[in-house]
């Protein structure tokens, strides 16, 4: 959180001290500037106050308070590297700079330079211990870098020292739910929006929690997302205004993408192959991206499009005018409630049609959205709801709601079966920490149990998740010995993990998507327990694509008994390794252009029979 506040009676005898004296200076004159600059910052007139800051530097260029502003402009402006230039210069100037240190260590952090910005937000707080603004920024780029103990320890040191703070509260349920304590995390999101009603933000990651724990049922779900769109989306719903676009039913098509994730992520490489697969001739696509970093992978994206737009540094209501300038006919949301949406912006309508995928298989429960993209196996008729519990209307693809890209993974190829060599089958699973809870732990000790001499592989983060983890083993009989914990890897060395691993268990209520993907590209069956939520249900999802349908279980002793029949004989278990890379490549999962026509079929459907205004 940026903090903006100067100490705006300062006297003008500091001013003068600043000024180094220089009597053609009128320093009376400065101070008011200053002061306008500051009234104007405060409102948002960005461009007023960033006028002013300049006037002052241009007769005074060692202006402190000026070069520090003029750096938080830059920041909220989306200009990181210049932010930290001129927020750096103004600390060279006055090193007792506190404000200036935290906002240095905002820029630094929206750069991805994670060590440095800790070293900015610790001499921030270095020089003001009481600085709760300062820990609870620390404890976000800690959360980040994966260093999940130290952030919580920092967060809740800025809530002792502001109780009130909601940023706090939100940076300290994010980490909690990478150590996998998900009540913990909805109490601090919903501690969160009881001092700040408004914060959407905070409220999509409640909403997001909410699908990771077991207690939370689909109506749950739904609830709350309904009273994210009372809160924040409905009221700009009265503000849409009609479109003007042509109705013609068979006319080349406008699309609009909009992510955060246009980069190395799970997103960015799960649209990749569609955006390179489109008909232009049918459709025009415009990527609307709001990546703080952008990577290779993001020229990649970039490269697969008509048009561009980086709206990281717009508003929602900028962004908007700027979907409705471009006169796009389907809004495609690619993050639903995850971090760095853009929700608000669909929210004020700019596309005549709206539609939600990719993030994860769900709803977003936006009126202004109207449908999302699922499949056969995620929502099966008998499983859509009967109800308002949704307010999008679901349109099916034929097979997957995904499609797999493997141009990050070939130079990773797949080993001999792991047991054959150890004599021992090692179970595991790479996915993200937060989806594993004590009923999963349980189930995984199940399976261990009735393998004689196996072994648990699992991706945990160090220290308390670890020590949660290993706690609740042993309260199913699995002592720690049985047991190995890896940590945040990079992306082929997490690959070569699975070199490690003879079987996956998936997690419940939230499967694994792309991890599950990765691991049968890694010659990995998964063995996958079906619930009634859409990300419950991507384990089936993922097996029936592949013909493994027996591996997708009703009941935990299903699971069970799935895990011993892959074990049970090694040389069949080491045939299907050697043959999952091809089977993944022969099916629906890696069929890039047919996955492009069943989407393009899609929202074709959606055109011709939806009305607007």
């Amino acid at each position: 959180m940026a903090d903006a506040e100067t100490a705006r009676g300062r006297s003008i005898r500091k001013t003068k001290k600043q000024d180094g004296g220089n009597p053609s200076l009128e320093t009376a004159e400065i101070e008011r500037h200053l002061c306008r600059a500051i009234k104007h910052h405060q409102a948002g007139k960005l461009g007023p106050a960033g006028a002013l800051y300049r006037q002052i530097l241009r007769r005074n260029p060692r202006h402190a308070d000026a070069l520090h502003l003029r750096g938080v402009i830059a920041y909220q402006s989306g200009s990181c590297a210049i932010a930290a230039d001129w927020i750096g210069e103004a600390i060279a100037i006055k090193p007792h700079f506190p404000k200036a240190c935290n906002n240095l260590g905002n820029a630094l952090m929206a750069q991805g330079h994670w060590d440095e910005a800790v070293a900015a937000y610790r001499k921030a707080i270095a020089l003001k211990p009481d600085y709760a603004l300062a820990h609870g920024n620390l404890g976000g780029v800690l959360g980040k870098m994966g260093r999940l103990d130290e952030a919580v320890v920092a967060c809740r040191q800025a809530i002792v020292l502001e109780p009130g703070h909601p940023d706090a509260y939100v940076n300290l349920g994010t980490a909690l739910v990478e150590r996998g304590q998900i009540d913990e995390a909805i109490a601090a999101y919903r501690q969160a929006l009881a001092y700040k009603p408004d914060y959407a933000e905070a409220h999509s990651s409640l909403i997001l929690a909410q699908h990771f724990h077991p207690g939370c049922d689909a109506r749950a779900i739904a609830s709350e997302q309904r009273r994210w769109s009372r809160r924040h989306a409905d009221p700009l719903m009265r503000c849409n205004r009609p479109h003007p676009n042509s109705r013609e039913p068979e006319r080349r098509l406008r699309v609009g993408y909009v992510s955060p994730d246009f980069r190395d992520h799970a997103v960015g490489w799960q649209i990749l192959p569609l955006l390179r697969e489109h008909d232009r001739r049918q459709f025009h696509i415009t990527a609307y991206a709001s990546v703080a970093q952008p990577d290779a992978v993001t020229e990649r994206l970039r490269a697969c499009t008509h048009c561009w737009r980086d709206i990281s540094a717009m508003s929602d209501e900028e962004a908007a005018r700027q979907v409705r300038r471009d006169r796009i006919d389907i809004l495609v949301d690619l993050a639903l409630h995850t971090a760095g949406n853009r929700l608000l912006l669909f929210a004020r309508k700019p596309a005549p049609i709206q539609v939600t995928f990719a993030g994860y298989p769900g709803a977003t429960g936006l009126r202004a959205i109207d449908y999302r993209l699922t499949d056969p196996y995620l929502e099966p008729p008998e499983l859509s709801p009967r109800d308002d519990s949704y307010f999008e209307r679901p349109m099916h693809l034929s097979h997957s709601f995904w499609t797999y890209e493997s141009a990050a993974n070939d130079d990773v190829p797949i080993n001999t079966l792991p047991a054959l060599a150890s004599g021992s089958v090692t179970f595991g699973c790479l996915g993200n920490f937060c989806k594993v809870n004590e009923q999963v732990l349980r189930l995984w000790s199940r399976v261990r149990r009735s393998v004689p001499g196996s072994r648990l592989l699992l991706l945990t983060p160090e220290g308390e998740a670890r020590q949660r983890a290993l706690a609740a083993l042993r309260r199913h009989r699995v002592a720690a010995s049985r047991v190995e914990f890896v940590g945040r890897q990079p992306r082929l060395d997490y690959l070569r993990t699975y070199h490690r691993i003879d079987v996956a268990l998936d997690t419940l209520p939230y499967n694994g998507h792309v991890t599950s993907l990765d691991a049968l590209w890694m010659g990995v069956p998964v063995v996958t327990l079906t619930g009634k939520r859409g990300v419950s249900r991507a384990g089936w999802s993922h097996l029936s694509n592949l013909g493994l349908e027996n591996l997708a279980c009703r009941s935990e002793e299903h699971f069970v008994q799935a895990a011993l029949g892959l074990v049970k004989n090694l040389p069949r278990l080491s045939g299907l390794r050697t043959t999952l890379r091809e089977r993944m490549r022969s099916s629906p999962l890696m069929d890039a252009p047919r996955f492009a026509c069943d989407v393009e079929a899609a929202y074709r459907r959606m055109w011709q029979s939806s009305k607007w205004r």
